[in-house]
């Protein structure tokens, strides 16, 4: 069994674990998941999904060899054990290529998944689900599945020609659009047990080839909706009762347990309920972002105090400009006045700006920031105005008040609340609070 194996084999013994996935690929964020890690003792998942990352570079410029060493270096730097990372690939399959015809499409589909599988992705989302431009809409589940065999049997020859263990795979797909919804205000819906049961016999068919029967029993998860995730400004909190019937559900199953996607901004008390309602592996993206976000506009507003304006980085007026100047990742998602658009770019939960920290105009901003900060320390009565978490945590000797050190704890404070849900003891009943399994605990 591989690591992710055994883990998901323990929550099905009945012991209250969990897999959390940061997907995301920010070096500061990736440094604070990290530090999460080793905090709290648990194997790190990283996930690239299909249009950050793939053979052509996706918007990261990266391959996957490339991006498995990018993850790598931060490791060895972080002095975190490569032997506790593992590395994901999400929603694999012809999203990036989907307005072409399904033949064509499904081409780069099958060099994606050879070239994430054969650069040491472990665990793999095999989603078929979008319609190619000849494609009826929606897609039958039964071509889902074909589709998802014939990438799965890829996979396999893939892990076996690079000499690497076969890699397990999450099968499904949310109905939401990854990364959060344009709305919430239509309601959202609870996948039902018949859906479920319905998308596993549909793959488990598709696998029946004798060549792939190794290949399900590695099938490990099911991706649904528990009634969670979040628009520009709102979030779905998880209600437990919504979702009884498809918890019971998978307990029917063998080895397998629920993907959760879109579980951003969710409470920490919300997360150790999904995981104990079998909603075993959380994927968080946006929300580590958004985090990040936060933590260098306060660094901004620091500046702003402290230095005259020839000096200051500008970043959140450079931010924005590169937005405006290049519109592709948000323009279809965001909409209003030019006053609500400012708003949305900047503050929107869905973190359309995750997209612009690689250009380099804003990676030149981060740098002055951090390079001002470090030349004129940050007072600590602007750190507890800005940052007040993190000046108490310099009052009491845990952090340093270096720019990037304030970001990364900042960003771990979100991830921290996942480690925990994966990893505590007990999950917490219905309406029963984290502070009171805490105390309990003592």
């Amino acid at each position: 069994m591989s690591a992710v194996q055994s883990l998901i084999a323990a929550h099905r013994r009945g012991e209250n674990v969990g897999l959390y996935s940061v997907c995301c690929s920010h070096e500061q964020v990736l440094r604070a998941a990290m530090q999460v890690a080793l905090r709290y003792d648990t194997p790190l998942l990283i996930e690239a999904t299909s249009n950050q990352v793939d053979q052509f570079g996706g918007y990261t410029g990266m391959t996957p060899a490339q991006y498995r060493e990018h993850v790598l270096a931060l490791a060895r730097e972080e002095g975190f054990p490569s032997q506790r990372l593992i590395l994901g690939g999400d929603h694999l399959g012809p999203n990036a290529w989907q307005k072409r015809p399904a033949s064509e499409a499904m081409v780069h589909a099958r060099e994606l998944i050879r070239a994430y599988v054969a650069a040491g992705f472990h665990k793999i989302h095999l989603d078929c689900s979008m319609s190619c431009a000849d494609d009826p809409t929606p897609l039958p589940d039964e071509i889902v599945a074909e589709r998802s065999a014939e990438l799965a049997r890829i996979a396999e020859r893939a892990a076996l020609e690079a000499g690497l263990p076969p890699p397990v795979y999450v099968i499904g797909t949310e109905v939401p659009v990854p990364g959060g919804e344009a709305s919430l205000e239509s309601g959202l819906a609870v996948t039902t047990p018949a859906s479920a049961a319905h998308t596993l016999e549909v793959h488990r068919r598709a696998f029946l080839a004798p060549d792939l029967a190794p290949a399900w029993e590695r099938v490990i998860a099911m991706v649904v909706q528990p009634g969670v995730d979040f628009d520009h400004s709102t979030v779905h909190d998880y209600a437990p009762h919504e979702a009884r019937s498809l918890s019971a559900f998978v307990q029917t199953q063998p080895r397998i347990v629920f993907e959760a996607h879109s579980t951003d901004y969710q409470t920490e008390a919300a997360l150790h309920a999904l995981v104990r309602d079998h909603f075993a592996i959380l994927k968080v993206g946006p929300a580590a972002t958004f985090a990040l976000r936060e933590a260098l506009f306060a660094l901004a507003a620091i500046e702003d105090e402290l230095l005259p304006p020839a000096q200051r980085s500008r970043l959140v007026e450079v931010l924005d400009a590169c937005m405006v100047e290049r519109p592709q990742h948000w323009r279809s998602h965001y909409h209003g006045d030019e006053h609500q658009l400012r708003l949305l770019r900047r503050y929107a939960l869905s973190d359309r700006c995750r997209y612009y920290w690689g250009e380099a105009d804003v990676q030149a901003a981060v740098a002055t920031l951090v390079d001002n900060l470090r030349g004129t320390p940050p007072p600590r009565t602007l750190l507890s105005q800005f940052l007040p978490v993190q000046q108490r945590e310099i009052e009491a000797g845990r952090l340093s008040n270096d720019p990037e050190a304030l970001v990364r704890h900042h960003v771990a404070e979100r991830l921290g609340e996942y480690a925990r849900a994966c990893h505590r003891n007990r999950a917490p009943a219905d309406n029963e609070t984290i502070e009171a399994i805490a105390l309990s605990e003592r």
